[in-house]
């Protein structure tokens, strides 16, 4: 059997879902779990329904009702009569929604923005079932929530392995063997206790290699809007181009340093069971995309990842004694319990810096607890750029009217914390 994962981009209208039947139907090969993401920018605007439910409840439910409208029109374009059962669905979702918004309990917000984010997938595989079986492709809706087990980690779900792979192959295998197309979500799970957890922004690559690997599947294909894996984003870079070939190693590298292609956690499931990863354009699907599979090294072009946003947060004792490894132990179990990933670090005899994401409410916690023991200060709004297979003669052009104010070399990698600075010429003198 085999994976296919749509993104929020490949169904964010009516014309899109039309193309992904067509994907389907076309490229189908036996037996087919699909995975499909919220209609585009919806996850973005449920972020708002959320932050609006802790200021302004009727706005909040206002931005819902909007949410819920955007989807019965996409639906409108895509039958003569929308079916009253999906619409039943849709505002089955909708109203589930609205129950957490007006919950008067104190509730973390993790917990609610888990409970209301999952909206945006559930009512997009909704439709994307119903357009599917109006098109003779016999598919059935699998919630997701009923298959990924997690604990209660929210916004960042640590799947429960043992329980997720038997509830996977129990809720799949019968629809399978019945030739139908197995329809899910990605990016949410569920703990014991039935609460909505989520698996991380642009989680549902992971979800796809979760059930991947439980089902020990013939390969598994991402559908992007770009032709494969690219040397750099083309949003912000020129001059990049496809790779046809990535070991599940450097993959693994290059989203760990942040490439926004595949969702970090997602390689290694497919690593541990052997299974070819395929990132293909929903633009182009009969293009060859990017094959990620194999462990022989092989030569690469310089690949460029830049992460905007950044901040240095540096560390440096009261007492001028020295940073030791009880002192690290401290920031890095801080670091754990914030959920703050560090993207680069160096220690010095009495400092410690790190270059994490500039989330101002985390930065804000992690000063507040350390400031009797350390000196903080934080350097905000910095770019981080990783190169790998680094060609030095590209630096000067990449790094151009950039002021490098951190940079640390390893094999095959270089990072570099830079901030804008124009660069310095003489004013034009009116004669």
């Amino acid at each position: 059997m085999n994976v296919f994962k749509f993104g929020g981009a490949s169904v964010k209208n009516a014309a899109g879902i039309i193309n992904v039947s067509k994907i389907i139907q076309k490229f189908k090969s036996g037996p087919l779990v699909v995975v499909v993401s919220a209609t585009g920018k919806t996850t973005n605007a449920l972020e708002e329904v959320i932050n609006e439910k802790f200021t302004d409840k009727k706005k909040s439910i206002q931005l819902l009702r909007v949410i819920q409208n955007k989807h019965i029109e996409i639906a409108k374009d895509l039958f003569d009569t929308i079916p009253e059962e999906l619409l039943s669905q849709i505002q089955e979702h909708i109203v589930e929604g609205e129950w957490i918004i007006e919950e008067e309990r104190e509730m973390q917000y993790d917990y609610v923005y888990d409970q209301i984010i999952c909206i945006g997938e559930l009512i997009s595989s909704r439709i994307l079932t119903h357009y599917l079986n109006s098109q003779n492709i016999s598919t059935e809706f699998v919630d997701a929530r009923s298959m990924i087990e997690t604990d209660d980690t929210w916004r960042e779900g640590r799947i429960q392995w043992s329980n997720t792979n038997e509830k996977i192959n129990s809720h799949c295998n019968p629809i399978l063997n019945a030739g139908k197309i197995v329809l899910t979500q990605g990016f949410i799970g569920s703990t014991s206790e039935n609460n909505t957890v989520s698996l991380g922004r642009e989680g549902s690559d992971y979800t796809a290699a979760i059930i991947s690997a439980a089902m020990d599947a013939k390969s598994m294909i991402i559908w992007k809007d770009v032709p494969g894996v690219l040397t750099g984003d083309p949003k912000v870079f020129e001059n990049v181009t496809k790779l046809d070939h990535l070991t599940f190693m450097e993959a693994i590298e290059m989203t760990y340093y942040g490439a926004k292609v595949i969702h970090p956690k997602t390689i290694q499931p497919l690593k541990n069971k052997n299974i070819p990863l395929h990132v293909r354009s929903f633009l182009d699907p009969e293009s060859d995309g990017t094959l990620i599979f194999g462990e022989i090294e092989r030569e690469y072009p310089p690949i460029v990842v830049l992460e905007s946003n950044q901040a240095l947060v540096h560390f440096s004792s009261k007492d001028l004694s020295f940073i030791a490894e009880d002192h690290l132990a401290r920031l890095f179990d801080l670091f754990d319990k914030l959920r703050i990933k560090v993207n680069v670090m160096r220690n010095t005899a009495i400092s410690f810096t790190v270059c994490i994401q500039n989330d101002k409410s985390k930065i804000h916690l992690l000063t507040e607890t350390v400031h009797e023991q350390f000196a903080v200060i934080v350097e905000p709004n910095l770019d981080l750029y990783t190169i790998r297979h680094c060609n030095d003669s590209m630096l000067p052009k990449l790094l151009e009217e950039k002021i490098i104010i951190m940079e640390e070399r390893i094999r095959k990698t270089v990072q570099v914390v830079v901030k804008s600075a124009p660069g310095i010429i003489h004013k034009r003198v009116e004669a």
